[in-house]
């Protein structure tokens, strides 16, 4: 991965953490999924750059695989 950053890189994150958990307080499972929609939308027009979200995407998806076993 060349563009992503992938190192910590937020000033406060167990503040970023609390804020987002708060969010979604009192959210019904639809309305939260629907909240992290939007908010990855936001996100992505923000980063706005294609190979920086493909590479997220990959990596999303590669940490959420389980481990092959041969």
């Amino acid at each position: 991965m060349e563009n992503l950053i992938t190192a910590p890189n937020l000033a406060d994150p167990d503040g970023f953490y609390e804020t987002l958990i708060e969010a979604h307080r009192d959210l019904t499972e639809e309305e939260s999924a629907d909240f992290n929609s939007r908010l990855i939308l936001l996100l992505a027009n923000h980063i706005g750059d294609w190979s920086v979200l493909q590479e997220a995407i990959s990596a999303a998806n590669a940490s959420g695989q389980p481990p092959k076993v041969r």
